[in-house]
């Protein structure tokens, strides 16, 4: 596939281009989304989730339930359809019975069963289908998703998404990316060092690490020396020509500082990140871990204290009868969701008062691949050059089903006519747009992809 070039456009110039203006005299954006730097993006903040393994989009985002050429619906042959709420039969081949699509009333969108409580809300769901990936390889698959570029000799080519909106929006929190099992990547010297995601196996990790003995010296101790050093830092920086470093240092301990005096080290242990959010599924059988992720995206960004967290949801993987698990899975995670945006429904913004956080949070949802289309000889699904992916943002249109796939072959089709011609949509044209949503320039991050303003919301 050819490459898909940003328009090189210097950040300012985005922001302040009025409505309609032409991109490259390419595409038409709307005014809503070069509203620039008149909005207070620093109060933003950005979920970011992978379901790792690559998932069957047939069976959510992009639903067949009809055998067509290469396609091999899921039916009450191949598929455990007792945990899925949403499946209703549908005539199938034989005596094996498919689903009934799910349209939730007054919507423009229709789901596959494994869609789960996720379709109640569905207004809020901007979902990408026929994302070319052009890989079959899971850690290709992976980096393409979340960074834009196929892998270069094993080795992630360009920044992830996290850490490029942690660099641009959050290098001053005290976290400003959290990872959890995320494919994160930072790379080459265009971002800020204080945004390197933070990488840890399990969110426990985060508590042991600032968790200190009080043997040898008190919390009133520590404080002083923090205090010692942020005032060096600060005296340092004045006197150094570049003083972008020592200011940064000055910044991270005196929200270290704060953080330990708060206590918060307690609050990220798993058991009190369970008790504050028993709405989440725990025991959700790969969903679980997930689960305490989201628990900790709460509370880190009710405190204000972290910009970005990604995480990762297992179990898609799935290539011999373990196929039958499958949509169950993907309702897992769906379900686990939703409940994450209801938390953020009920929970007030930390610096704007009066406003949700559901209001100034983001999510992007991604995975490698999909499952193939047919079904191979131990009743699974292989490796498959397609995609999916879900934005749940404010600033992206809700209701919103964008691409296509062919009818026969689930292939990626030509979505629009792009700058180099018609085409699919690819994993850089939606990390382009989501940067692009928030007035980060993407062509300062990425090598390709074209902004889509079909996926924004307008004035």
């Amino acid at each position: 596939m050819a490459a898909h070039r940003v328009p090189d456009l210097p950040r300012r110039a985005l922001l302040r281009a009025a409505a309609g203006a032409a991109l490259s005299g390419a595409v038409a954006l709307p005014a809503r989304a070069l509203a620039g730097e008149a909005r207070a993006v620093e109060d933003e903040f950005f979920l970011f989730i992978h379901a790792a393994g690559g998932w069957d989009v047939t069976l959510w985002a992009d639903p067949r339930n009809e055998r067509k050429g290469l396609i091999e619906p899921a039916t009450t042959d191949n598929t455990d359809t007792a945990p899925l709420r949403r499946w209703v039969d549908a005539p199938g081949s034989g005596a094996a019975r498919s689903f009934t699509p799910v349209r939730p009333r007054g919507s423009n969108l229709v789901f596959g069963p494994a869609i789960g409580r996720l379709a109640d809300l569905y207004d809020r769901l901007c979902i990408v289908n026929g994302l070319a990936m052009n890989t079959v390889s899971h850690p290709d698959g992976t980096a393409f998703a979340t960074t834009g570029r196929h892998l270069g000799g094993g080795r992630a080519m360009s920044s992830s998404l996290d850490a490029i909106c942690a660099s641009e929006l959050g290098a001053s929190q005290t976290f400003p990316v959290v990872s959890v099992q995320y494919p994160s990547a930072f790379v080459g010297g265009r971002l800020d060092r204080r945004a390197a995601p933070l990488m840890v196996a399990d969110i426990g990790t985060i508590s042991r690490t600032l968790t200190r003995a009080r043997l040898y010296d008190t919390d009133d101790d520590r404080a002083a020396v923090t205090a010692l050093l942020s005032e060096e830092a600060r005296a340092l920086a004045a006197r150094a020509g570049r003083s972008e470093a020592l200011d940064g240092f000055s910044l991270q301990a005196e929200g270290l500082g704060k953080m330990l005096k708060s206590g918060l080290h307690e609050v990220f242990s798993r058991g009190r990140l369970v008790r504050a959010h028993p709405e989440l599924d725990y025991a959700a059988r790969f969903a679980g871990p997930a689960a305490v992720n989201a628990a900790f995206a709460l509370e880190a960004i009710q405190r204000n204290v972290v910009r970005c967290v990604s995480f990762s949801s297992s179990g898609f993987d799935t290539h011999t009868a373990n196929y039958r698990q499958h949509a169950a899975t993907q309702q897992e995670l769906f379900d686990l969701i939703a409940a994450l945006l209801g938390a953020l429904d009920k929970a007030p913004h930390p610096t704007r008062a009066g406003k949700k956080l559901s209001d100034h949070t983001h999510i992007l949802v991604t995975s490698d691949f999909c499952r193939a289309p047919q079904l191979n000889t131990a009743m699974g699904r292989d490796h498959y050059p397609n995609n999916s992916a879900m934005v749940i943002s404010p600033r992206f249109r809700g209701d919103l089903a964008f691409g296509r796939t062919d009818p026969e072959q689930l292939l990626p089709a030509p979505a629009k006519t792009f700058q180099d011609g018609p085409r699919p949509i690819a994993p850089p044209d939606l990390l382009a747009t989501f940067l692009f949503a928030f007035g980060i320039s993407p062509r300062e991050h990425l090598r390709d992809g074209e902004v889509v303003p079909e996926l924004l919301r307008g004035p």
